[in-house]
């Protein structure tokens, strides 16, 4: 690898941080959601619920363990942390005129510990996160009023955080929202939660305090579609603010890529297959690195009768916005068919059907580090600019041993052969900026709500009751990853 290579690791506020309410933060709308398992899946609930167990208030402390998770980070000689930063902790309701001090404080330390073992930080700006205040005043993203309560939190991140953080992506997985209306996923649990609850466990937020309020006539897909828009805009809006400052900002867009491979050669699943890949992968980062919508995505949401509401200067604002660099979530691959009773009844894995020819985790997830290759071909030769996985990672059940050693050679493996696949692609002449492992240390599932779905190279002692101590332990992924990154990428036994 090359010497700049960011080997990296990455986590996200909402499963990682905790401090739910210290330091002058405000409610989240994942502050309001439960627990839940693999079989079962999390609550919303419109109150702090006494007697409920909601996770990600304290996830991992890293409010209160960051000095600490920043050294074992530094030693492990980490090149890059990819975070994100809590909206509701730098304006607590999205509307206050000045930002919370406490939380620029507390951000800005974490910053500053970073530089101190010369970690290059990739910051998150929204990564499935927004005030509670926005969810009920405004119905979250779908309320246009949000875009520039958005940007002015966005802006005062840049400037107060610029000195440090050069890397920046606006929207964690900004095309979540087609899996449900233009994509196969009809149950996703991320994006479940019915006409009331809708996307409030994900950054659109959209929420309705009464059932009465809904709008009558107006889809669920209708909304999350017009609310995607409102963050595509807020979004290029930052770019060009972002871009006119002049201080070496790099701005990045983020997608969920999932490749579906087609379940025979038959015309049919093929041309599902490629609609698929269009629809909800490509076409969200089109708007960003292109700066207008792809026909074929404005034809398919037609056809289900969904039309985005286009403010007169929305199309120059895309225009004037487009990313320098692009990111995508590399975890697994499944299959599709253009049979869709053979979609309802067959085996399925995550987004489509299972895949006989792959492996899985005790959560249905595929192993398919060749797919990581074919993501990195294909978004390359499409856009041409550099890319950075910005989450790749698998959970599991570890096991803690009476001496306090945790062998995890199957993550090590795992991560050993998706470097392969990155590897193999810059040889095959993709410019590939860094690899970011995703739940470095041990965060909440953002799907399940777990804690014993373990992600990280360091343990934290917490389980799914809320009981334990929060201590960091190295597992051995850890030492393994060290010589990896020392060796840039050579020693990988």
């Amino acid at each position: 690898m090359k010497e700049d290579f960011l080997w990296g690791g990455a986590t996200a506020a909402n499963q990682f941080e905790g401090g739910w309410n210290e330091g002058g933060k405000g409610l989240s709308g994942g502050d309001l959601l439960t627990g839940g398992t693999y079989q079962t899946g999390r609550r919303i609930t419109p109150n702090i619920e006494p007697d409920e167990f909601y996770p990600y208030h304290l996830a991992s402390d890293f409010y209160h363990h960051y000095k600490e998770d920043i050294r074992l980070l530094g030693e492990m000689g980490l090149k890059c942390f990819r975070m994100s930063i809590t909206w509701s902790r730098i304006y607590p309701t999205g509307e206050e005129d000045k930002p919370n001090q406490d939380g620029i404080e507390f951000y800005r330390s974490v910053f500053k510990e970073l530089k101190k073992y010369n970690i290059e930080p990739l910051v998150t700006i929204t990564h499935f996160d927004i005030p509670f205040a926005l969810c009920k005043k405004y119905h979250g993203w779908y309320g246009r009023e949000v875009i520039d309560l958005w940007v002015k939190y966005a802006r005062t991140c840049l400037e107060e955080f610029g000195n440090y953080v050069k890397l920046w992506i606006t929207f964690n997985e900004a095309n979540t929202p087609f899996n449900t209306s233009l994509g196969v996923r009809k149950n996703d649990p991320l994006l479940a939660g019915g006409e009331q609850y809708g996307d409030l466990r994900m950054s659109q937020g959209i929420y309705y305090e009464y059932p009465e309020d809904i709008p009558k006539g107006v889809s669920v897909d209708q909304r999350r579609t017009q609310a995607f828009h409102h963050q595509m805009i807020a979004a290029a809006k930052l770019i060009k603010i972002a871009h006119d400052m002049n201080r070496g900002f790099k701005i990045g867009c983020m997608t969920s890529y999932i490749p579906l491979y087609p379940e025979t050669c038959s015309p049919s699943d093929q041309w599902r297959a490629l609609q698929h890949e269009e629809l909800v992968t490509y076409a969200t980062t089109d708007i960003q690195t292109r700066g207008a919508y792809p026909k074929m995505m404005l034809r398919a949401l037609a056809d289900k009768d969904i039309y985005i509401h286009f403010e007169n200067d929305d199309e120059d604002i895309l225009k004037q916005g487009k990313v320098d660099f692009i990111t995508f979530s590399y975890y697994l691959t499944s299959v599709i068919s253009a049979n869709e009773e053979h979609m309802a009844t067959g085996k399925k894995a995550h987004g489509g059907l299972a895949n006989p020819y792959l492996q899985t985790n005790d959560w249905g997830m595929s192993f398919d580090p060749t797919g990581l290759r074919i993501c990195l071909t294909k978004m390359y030769q499409r856009y041409q600019l550099p890319i950075i996985i910005s989450e790749n990672g698998c959970g599991w059940l570890d096991k803690m041993n009476e001496d306090g050693s945790i062998h995890d050679e199957y993550r090590i493996n795992y991560v050993r052969e998706h470097i392969h696949a990155v590897q193999a692609a810059i040889n095959d002449g993709i410019d590939v900026w860094g690899y970011m492992y995703w739940g470095i240390i041990d965060i909440v599932s953002a799907s399940t709500g777990e804690y014993r779905k373990r992600y990280g190279m360091i343990y934290v002692n917490r389980d799914d009751n809320g009981k334990g101590d929060f201590s960091r332990r190295k597992k051995d992924s850890y030492d393994w990853y060290k010589k990896v990154i020392a060796s840039k990428g050579e020693d990988l036994d």
